[in-house]
């Protein structure tokens, strides 16, 4: 018997699943770039982070570039494995509904 899949109500919130998409391809990200590559205010991005960052998925890390403050994202190795399960999940499902 195969392994339960793994679809993940945390990661799979529009805004979120776009974080841990654009967070899987790099180390990290400044919170503005994320902002405005998710089209989303800081409130709502301040929202999505602070459940990934409760769920253990990403790290946040704060350090001052041209004499401001910056938060910086980045996914964890647990935020990592979460984010392939559930693409994989979805892309089983995708292909149940194609197939």
């Amino acid at each position: 018997m195969s392994a339960a899949p793994i679809f993940d109500a945390i990661i799979h919130a529009p805004g979120r699943l776009q974080i841990c998409a654009l967070l899987s391809g790099i180390d990290d990200a400044e919170f503005a770039m994320i902002r405005d590559r998710i089209e989303v205010s800081d409130f709502v991005l301040s929202k999505h982070l602070k459940l990934l960052e409760d769920a253990g998925y990403v790290k946040l890390r704060k350090a001052a570039s041209e004499g401001r403050q910056r938060t910086w994202v980045s996914l964890t190795p647990a935020g990592k494995k979460a984010f392939a399960a559930h693409v994989s999940e979805l892309t089983r499902l995708a292909g149940i509904i194609a197939g």
